[in-house]
């Protein structure tokens, strides 16, 4: 799965491709993806921004408590 952050660049390179009107996108990994029209990019932007919502709702999967007894050494 990816992460929140690699999510964000990749919608950033999607949407960067849409608008200038550019039908191939190089991914994180290197690999490239050529889409065969402006609906399919637009799908696939739709995509991965509902998957960059759904991981923003998510609940933290752990905390990290930090404690003092309130004393100076």
């Amino acid at each position: 799965m990816a992460t929140l952050s690699q999510l964000q660049g990749f919608r950033d390179q999607l949407q960067d491709a849409r608008y200038s009107g550019v039908r191939t996108v190089r991914d994180s990994n290197g690999e490239e993806v050529t889409y065969k029209n402006d609906s399919e990019l637009a799908r696939a932007l739709a995509a991965v921004t509902a998957e960059i919502s759904a991981a923003q709702s998510r609940p933290a999967s752990s905390i990290t408590f930090t404690t003092s007894k309130g004393l100076s050494s």
